[in-house]
């Protein structure tokens, strides 16, 4: 498997799609026009992607506005990965990070006196409540974020200056401190377009893209071939592959995947769409093992 790139050219165009439908166009602009009425932009990324999973246009918009970034799904990614990145948000980025899995609520139990401690630093209030602004690309976990704050109970405040649909306030509050905040709910949204191509895949690889705008069974092969070169024995223990006599090409890994599950179709021959999708399911859940796609700078 030597002399392998980490993730191949495939013969499809995945690093060149152009996902920014209406109601993405729309919510930057409720972002723009809400900014002023919170405290704390929470910007939920996926921990396997730390930098890819972040969209640009949220810190263009943000300004100096107090941030926290979340590292979600850290059951997914590399234990020592995330605190590398952890390191680098701190030392290098000056942001205020955390891992964290948005559905236990592992990681979140000192938020709400975060948000306090933000609020008395800044030295101002704009009104009763600790004002949150979740942000997040699709797929990220915001939506597990705000349902773990809430107490499982999405409960909208009420009408506020400038509300229009598919955004809404949610109230919670601290049992602990007695801290109420209020998380302004917003619908994910992406960069209009994503230049660097392992950015792209990594989105695609992590589901933040639908797979109905992409080829999958290429998306598969790509991400089979990067998993058999740094991840062999992980392949190795969930499809119970011989990845040491494999070349490390990615339709090969998918072909073995297909022989090892039994995966078929009418004649006898292997059902590598099949085990295309049965990779991509396994790998966003989590179930091949913590693997991280990419690292901070050196």
């Amino acid at each position: 498997m030597s002399n392998k790139p980490s993730k191949p050219e495939t013969s499809g165009d995945n690093h060149n799609i152009h996902w920014f439908p209406g109601h993405m166009a729309k919510t930057r602009r409720v972002i723009e026009e809400n900014l002023k009425l919170i405290d704390v932009l929470v910007e939920i990324t996926d921990a396997r992607i730390p930098e890819s999973g972040r969209n640009p246009l949220l810190s263009q918009i943000a300004g100096n506005k107090p941030r926290i970034l979340l590292l979600n799904k850290r059951d997914y990614a590399d234990d020592s990965a995330t605190r590398s990145w952890l390191e680098y948000y701190k030392n290098v980025c000056g942001i205020t990070a955390i891992s964290c899995d948005c559905r236990s609520g592992a990681g979140l139990s000192g938020l709400n006196a975060l948000f306090k401690k933000i609020n008395n630093d800044s030295g101002k209030r704009y009104h009763g409540a600790t004002r949150i602004m979740a942000a997040g690309i699709p797929n990220s976990g915001k939506s597990s974020f705000i349902n773990r704050m809430a107490g499982g109970k999405r409960a909208a405040v009420g009408d506020r200056p400038g509300v229009t649909r598919g955004k809404q306030w949610v109230s919670i509050k601290s049992n602990k401190t007695g801290e109420a905040c209020e998380i302004l709910d917003l619908p994910g949204i992406l960069p209009p377009k994503i230049e660097e191509r392992l950015a792209a895949l990594n989105l695609a690889y992590t589901g933040a893209v639908k797979d109905e705008v992409v080829d999958v069974y290429e998306l598969a092969a790509s991400l089979a071939a990067f998993l058999a070169e740094h991840h062999s024995a992980k392949l190795k223990t969930r499809y119970n592959l011989d990845i040491s006599a494999d070349s490390g090409n990615g339709n090969d890994v998918l072909g073995g995947i297909a022989k090892s599950r039994g995966m078929l179709i009418s004649g006898g021959g292997l059902d590598v769409e099949r085990a295309a999708f049965a990779l991509l399911d396994d790998f966003r859940s989590g179930k091949i093992g913590k693997i991280t796609l990419e690292f901070p700078p050196l």
